[in-house]
């Protein structure tokens, strides 16, 4: 069983920390989010080596329907955890940080948000790996996320 802990912002009302292993860019927890979202400019994640795979995607989330694109990040970084080829929905939003953090990212693992201390805690149980593989898929017009530990996987 592995173990670490981010620190969270004290200042901000949501679970925002940033990503100190990936650009320092600014990520939030979102447990109630299916597919990962970068919020910011999509230039600034095209120059992190972004590639677009399909654009216009209608998405569930933020009280409704967006729509977005979606990317393929070569490798993202959140802690001890690695995602080679993440691909994320990019949908421009006003929200205090550059990235959305899904539940399914953290597929299979142990996490809690210490409001009280500022800290989020991660558990990876043994079974599991800290490289996951995060792939969404459009099927009969439908999103669909798949997240497993382990092997290496690509478009």
């Amino acid at each position: 069983m592995k173990q670490f802990t981010i620190p969270l912002y004290s200042t901000i009302q949501r679970p925002v920390f940033p990503l100190e292993k990936w650009h320092y860019y600014n990520a939030m927890l979102d447990i109630g989010a299916k597919f990962p979202v970068w919020v910011e400019d999509e230039k600034t994640l095209e120059n992190l080596g972004a590639e677009l795979l399909l654009e216009n995607i209608e998405f569930g989330g933020f009280g409704g329907t967006a729509t977005g694109k979606l990317y393929k990040i070569p490798v993202f970084q959140m802690d001890d955890l690695i995602y080679p080829n993440l691909h994320i929905i990019a949908c421009q939003l006003n929200m205090p940080c550059h990235i959305i953090i899904s539940a399914t990212m953290l597929s299979h693992l142990r996490y809690e948000v210490d409001d009280e201390n500022h800290i989020l805690n991660v558990t990876i149980p043994d079974q599991e790996s800290n490289v996951r593989n995060l792939v969404i898929r459009d099927k009969n017009g439908n999103l669909q996320v798949f997240c497993s530990s382990g092997c290496l996987l690509s478009k």
